[in-house]
């Protein structure tokens, strides 16, 4: 079982939660620091590195990473009821595979229900270190465009793949988050498109 947070650990964690439903992406350290009133990172970084070992955050880009955090669990959001969004499909955490259109809606709390977002099933363990797990869900924010080290649903060739995404010079690289898969390098003779960025995934135990 999670164990409960203290009101300080909720209100930061709530904090990124609010601020990348309404950006689109994380807070960095910086924008943390001058919304919550803290006047040193050395703080902030205490609170990430808690939080972490509790399970609650990831970084995604590694620790020196500006926008590195992501929820792993969704028990803190402050908001209570749920919603649904469309079940588009399932996403390769692994080997490419086809993402296929399905009418199933999935319940997910309220506070991440907007038309650009959706949710895919994870099939695969390519993001493990992510904490994302075969039979996980992904909520995705609908763009065609990304960061560098940003987690991406991407289409290759007509299927697609979860991955982080690196652009190079020439080319680009979609890295998995587990030792044992290979980088996926995207060429020009690829036909590559990203079509949403990651805002949390989730875990279904009813089911």
């Amino acid at each position: 079982m999670t164990k409960p947070l203290s009101p300080k650990l909720k209100k930061f964690l709530d904090f990124i939660q609010r601020f990348t439903l309404l950006y689109g992406q994380p807070p960095s350290y910086e924008e943390i620091m001058a919304s919550l009133g803290f006047d040193s990172l050395g703080t902030i970084n205490w609170y990430v590195k808690t939080l972490e070992s509790q399970g609650h955050l990831s970084r995604i880009k590694g620790p020196n990473g500006k926008r590195a955090l992501m929820l792993i669990h969704k028990e803190h959001a402050t908001a209570t009821t749920t919603a649904c969004l469309p079940l588009l499909g399932l996403i390769a955490a692994g080997e490419p595979i086809e993402a296929l259109e399905s009418p199933e809606m999935v319940d997910v709390p309220s506070s991440l229900l907007n038309p650009n977002h959706y949710v895919l099933k994870v099939k695969g363990d390519s993001m493990i270190d992510e904490h994302i797990h075969d039979g996980d869900y992904i909520v995705a924010k609908k763009t065609d465009t990304a960061r560098s080290g940003q987690i991406v649903v991407a289409l290759i060739n007509g299927e697609a793949t979860l991955k982080c995404y690196i652009p190079r010079t020439n080319h680009v690289e979609l890295h998995p988050r587990n030792p044992n898969f290979p980088i996926i390098k995207v060429d020009s003779k690829d036909k590559f498109h990203i079509n949403g960025v990651l805002l949390y995934s989730f875990r279904n135990y009813l089911s």
